[in-house]
């Protein structure tokens, strides 16, 4: 079996696991419903032409079925899902409609307090809307023979709700939402995302949050590099949304070495993700993409454009970015060159601003996907800052694969990370470990 048939089996398997759906197929027509890849994605996705003035207003909502649920004597188990859409902003300063869901746990809370909630932020999904981390508590595991997605999150939506603690998860502001393309790690949109997740579900009927409730985030690869931006843009952005606590596992916080790290190797796609992102986000940019990206590469970006990954681990494992290019240069040379694209990615570093409330940064050590040495980075600017920081390597032995050395330390961490950040929403102090940092890995 080739490697990426491989890497694709095992993560198949484990949504297999926890409970498989198909998703109807159909037509797009030009009245019809939004079709990626042969997947209808529901009306609900579509955002009306006008939205509320407020960041964080609940623009519309519906039950969501959840795929893992069983009856208990007082409602669902794990719990009761909602689906809903909120406003936020993006980037560039203008409205936009995010999609996600919201679960009310059937566990009671015994942290003392009001319940907490947690705005968890998806790991790299796709850029296809039929990817969405709220379709994928409906279908774990989405497959009709053109896409393949698998709702990995799911674990740790359960794992908080089994501690009586409700979760937020967003989609992201172009991902479900039918009206735009996603802005792929985009730190400010997905900062804005995560934030104003956890403002609408204060509106929401039914759920026991409130605005004294301690929020906390919760978030791995992509997701770590959205809750990281979050922390830091909370002050600015959200001061009503008070953080007792941020995981960032694994943040992409220089997306320059990322964007070199993942060329030629498993998640090679997220090339072509990362691309159209910043084309949604700076149309001024795609003069200078035009002019370096030949056929072959212009074609890549488009069929990208509607793929989740198990789409991109089969199409695109091991591409490197030189068979796209004009001049057979890596797209990280074209960007070194072109002080446009160069200032972009700069726009978009982490760990330029201190993050409002305790931190937790994990990166696994042996992690070559996204880069041990710019996650450990990112822990040792913020404690330059002051910030409380908790730093966490996680020593796990070379997988031989990037994908493997980047998802193994999510799920030896995870445990840990939900016991961190459950603490802290409990109002238990968090112990800095900057001082002991410079002799970590």
């Amino acid at each position: 079996m080739p490697a990426p048939t491989r890497l694709l089996a095992a993560a198949v398997a484990v949504a297999a696991c926890v409970g498989a759906q198909a998703v109807p197929a159909g037509a797009a027509t030009a009245s019809g419903p939004v079709v990626s890849r042969g997947v209808r994605i529901p009306a609900f996705y579509t955002p009306p032409t006008t939205l509320p003035a407020q960041n964080g207003a609940l623009v519309r909502s519906e039950p969501l079925p959840l795929a893992l649920s069983l009856p208990g004597l007082k409602g669902p188990l794990p719990g009761r899902a909602t689906r809903v859409m909120y406003r936020s902003t993006d980037s560039t300063g203008r409205p936009v409609a995010v999609t996600g869901a919201y679960i009310e746990p059937a566990a009671a809370w015994k942290g003392g307090g009001p319940r907490p909630l947690v705005a968890v932020a998806p790991g790299t999904m796709g850029q296809g809307d039929q990817c969405a981390a709220s379709l994928g508590l409906q279908y774990p595991l989405l497959f009709n023979g053109r896409t393949v997605s698998v709702g990995y999150e799911t674990l740790v939506v359960y794992r908080l709700l089994a501690r009586g603690i409700a979760v937020v998860i967003t989609d992201y502001a172009g991902l479900g939402a039918t009206d735009r393309l996603h802005t792929y790690v985009n730190r400010v949109d997905e900062a804005h995302a995560v934030l104003d997740a956890a403002r609408a579900v204060r509106s929401l009927g039914g759920a026991s949050v409130t605005g004294a409730s301690r929020v906390g985030l919760f978030g791995y690869s992509q997701g770590g590099g959205a809750t990281a931006a979050a922390a830091e843009l909370q002050p600015s952005y959200a001061p009503d949304v008070t953080l007792a606590g941020t995981y960032s596992g694994a943040p992409p916080a220089d997306l320059a070495a990322v964007m070199e790290a993942i060329d030629g190797g498993d998640l090679a796609g997220a090339l072509g993700w990362s691309v159209n992102g910043f084309l949604q986000s700076e149309p001024a940019l795609k003069p200078i993409v035009d002019k370096h990206l030949n056929a072959a590469g212009k074609a890549a970006l488009d069929d990208l454009s509607t793929m989740c990954v198990g789409d991109a681990l089969l199409a695109y494992n091991s591409a490197r970015s030189t068979a796209w290019t004009t001049d057979g240069r890596p797209l990280g040379d074209i960007v070194r060159a072109e002080p446009a694209l160069g200032t972009f990615l700069e726009e978009q570093r982490i760990g330029t601003m201190k993050p409002s409330g305790p931190v937790r940064v994990a990166t696994g050590v042996n992690d070559d996907l996204v880069p041990h040495g710019q996650s450990r980075e990112l822990a040792v600017a913020w404690c330059r800052k002051g910030a409380d920081v908790t730093y966490e390597p996680v020593v796990l032995p070379g997988a031989g694969r990037g994908l493997l050395n980047h998802f193994a330390p999510l799920l030896a961490d995870q445990g840990n990370a939900v016991s961190w950040l459950s603490d802290r929403l409990a109002g238990r102090p968090a112990a800095s470990t900057c001082a002991t940092l410079p002799t970590q890995p």
